[in-house]
Order: C-alpha cells, then sequence, then structure tokens
C-alpha cells in the first residue's frame, strides 16, 4: 500500500527593521526531501498532496517501525521600504521533527461483517521496540520526482 507524503507549503514573512526602515524577509518554499528511515529517499519540487493522490509517494518492503524527516529548501528574498522585492543568494534546509510510522504487512481473510472490528484489542500496531523497528531496505535509492 503506498504512503502518501505531503506537506502544507507555506511562505514564511518577518517584518523587521533596520536603523529605522522597515525591511520585509520572506522564505520560499522550493524543494522537498523526503528520507524514508529505510535508506530510501525522495527529493521533489511538488509539495505532494493528501491522499487518494500518490503524486509523491512510496512504500516500505519489510514491516516495522521508521522515523520519516521532511527536510525544506527555502530561498529567500527582501524588501526594503516597500521597494520590489529582491533575491537574497543562497537557499537555507529546514528538517521537521520525525514522524513515526508503522509498515504493516497485511494479509486478505474472510471475516465476519456483522462483527465490527474493536481496533482497541486488535493488535495493529505494535508498541515500538528494538524488536519492532524497521530493518534498512537493502535495494534502498534515491528518487527524484
Amino acid at each position: 500500500m503506498p504512503n502518501v507524503l505531503f506537506a502544507e507549503p507555506e511562505e514564511q514573512t518577518l517584518d523587521t527593521s533596520v536603523l529605522g526602515v522597515p525591511i520585509r524577509v520572506r522564505a520560499i518554499p522550493v524543494s522537498y526531501h523526503w528520507d524514508l528511515g529505510d535508506g530510501n529517499t525522495i527529493t521533489t519540487e511538488k509539495p505532494g498532496e493528501p491522499y487518494p493522490s500518490e503524486q509523491v509517494s512510496s512504500t516500505y518492503s519489510y514491516e516495522g517501525w521508521y522515523d520519516i524527516t521532511l527536510t525544506t529548501t527555502f530561498r529567500g528574498e527582501f524588501s526594503v521600504d516597500g521597494g520590489p522585492w529582491q533575491q537574497i543568494d543562497g537557499t537555507i534546509e529546514v528538517a521537521s521533527e520525525p514522524r513515526a510510522l508503522f509498515s504493516k504487512s497485511l494479509e486478505s481473510r474472510l471475516v465476519n461483517p456483522n462483527v465490527p472490528v474493536d481496533e482497541e484489542e486488535d493488535p495493529w500496531i505494535p508498541p515500538r521496540s528494538e524488536e519492532t523497528e524497521g530493518p534498512q531496505d537493502p535495494d534502498a535509492r534515491h528518487r527524484t520526482i
């Protein structure tokens, strides 16, 4: 099953002043680097979209817990006293806090549709421990989308 990845990109604007002159600085997201925690990575200029889109997606080869980290690259611009926006040389990268995800191997089975599943009792996701950590993918690769 695909793991759909997406960010909610927003320009960041800072208003300040230098020697009493108003300055606006804005950071604009330009690329996204996903570290999937199993050795696989994805770099894209697209922020992705929520499910059911699979614009930016991946799958895990093994069951287990993984930490996904997003590093967003921003370019900058500034405006002096309401003047035109001017490009700032270079970029800056900002890494997100890791998000834990459990990759589960599922099997089809017949169930009684008249009996509801009690998700509190059903051990769908095991507690995180050394035994439930997902292994690295020996065929890991970097993809550019």
